[in-house]
C-alpha cells in the first residue's frame, strides 16, 4: 500500500474515521502496545525527540498513555478514559510546538513500523488513514522556532 501524507493546515479539523476495530483484534492489546513502543523508540532517535519526556520513566509513561489511547480508539478497553480522562488530544498537545515538519517525522516513523508489519493491507490502510488525518488535528504551530 501507499503511505501518503495528506497536506494539512494548522487549525483545521478534517473529518476523521476511527480505525477498523479489526486492527486491534488482529494485533491484540500487547501487539498494539508493542507497535506504539516501537514507534516511540524511533521518535526518541528523531529530530523531534524534544517533544517527548527526557527521562526514561517519563518516556515509558508517554508510550503507555499513547498505547492506551490507540487501544481505546480502535474499540478496545477504555484505558485512556479510566487513567487520564477524556482524550481531548489537541488540547493535550497544545503545550508542544507541533509543526507540519514534526507531523511528517511522526508519520514517517509510523511508516517504518507499519510497512513491514504482517497485517492485512486493508487494516494497515484503515490505521494509516486515521493516523494521517488525526495528526493534522495535532498541528498547532506554523513553523519551527
Amino acid at each position: 500500500m501507499e503511505f501518503n501524507i495528506t497536506e494539512g493546515q494548522v487549525g483545521t479539523r478534517p473529518p476523521v474515521v476511527k480505525p477498523d476495530p479489526r486492527v486491534l483484534e488482529f494485533l491484540g492489546e500487547e501487539g498494539m502496545r508493542q507497535l506504539i513502543s516501537d514507534h516511540y523508540d524511533l521518535l526518541k532517535q528523531s529530530n523531534i525527540r524534544g517533544l517527548f519526556p527526557p527521562s526514561e520513566q517519563g518516556f515509558e509513561l508517554a508510550k503507555k498513555h499513547s498505547a492506551d489511547f490507540f487501544i481505546q480508539i480502535c474499540g478496545g478497553e477504555r484505558h485512556f478514559d479510566q487513567n487520564r480522562g477524556k482524550p481531548m488530544m489537541a488540547a493535550r498537545h497544545a503545550p508542544f510546538a507541533i509543526t507540519q515538519e514534526a507531523r511528517r517525522v511522526w508519520l514517517e516513523s509510523y511508516i517504518m513500523i507499519l510497512k513491514p508489519l504482517d497485517m492485512p493491507e486493508d487494516l494497515k490502510e484503515s490505521f494509516w488513514n486515521y493516523l494521517d488525518v488525526f495528526s493534522i488535528w495535532m498541528m498547532n504551530t506554523e513553523t519551527s522556532q
